[in-house]
């Protein structure tokens, strides 16, 4: 697995769109976290696929077509709570077995581990009154089997 991106190990674009239409339809019928995403945007599960295609070692479309600064913007003033964040990790992690993802620990690990700092980073974003409080990160993290971008 170790020559092997996430990427390729998920399916490439076509395994994680299926995860991101999956999950989309999943958070937009949740009580606790359609609030953040409204009526939904057909272009966001594109997005969504875009952003964890790069993540995890693919074509790097979403910063080519969007740019994290994109991102930001979209979670900005969303006032993000701790139980919200927890319920969209849990989410993604069901989707997952949903969207016949593969359901090696590996895979599973870094997956989770994607979704918990993401989630972090989207929380802080949400909150931050300025830009000084924002979380430093301004570029689509590059996910590998062992750790995450800060070494973890």
């Amino acid at each position: 697995m170790a020559d092997e991106t996430l990427y390729e190990h998920a399916g490439g674009t076509e395994g994680l769109h299926r995860l991101e239409e999956t999950f989309y339809a999943r958070v937009l019928a949740d009580p606790l976290l359609q609030p953040l995403f409204g009526a939904g945007r057909a272009s966001h599960v594109e997005h969504l696929t875009w952003f964890t295609a790069e993540s995890f070692g693919g074509p790097d479309r979403f910063s080519e077509t969007l740019g994290f600064a994109h991102l930001i913007d979209v979670h900005r003033h969303l006032q993000i709570t701790e139980e919200q964040r927890r319920r969209f990790v849990e989410l993604y992690m069901a989707a997952l077995d949903e969207a016949a993802l593969p359901d090696d620990k590996p895979f599973r690990d870094a997956v989770r581990s994607h979704v918990e700092f993401g989630s972090h980073v989207a929380m802080q974003n949400s909150r931050a009154a300025t830009d000084d409080e924002l979380h430093p990160l301004r570029q689509v993290p590059r996910w590998t089997w062992d750790a995450d971008p800060a070494g973890r």
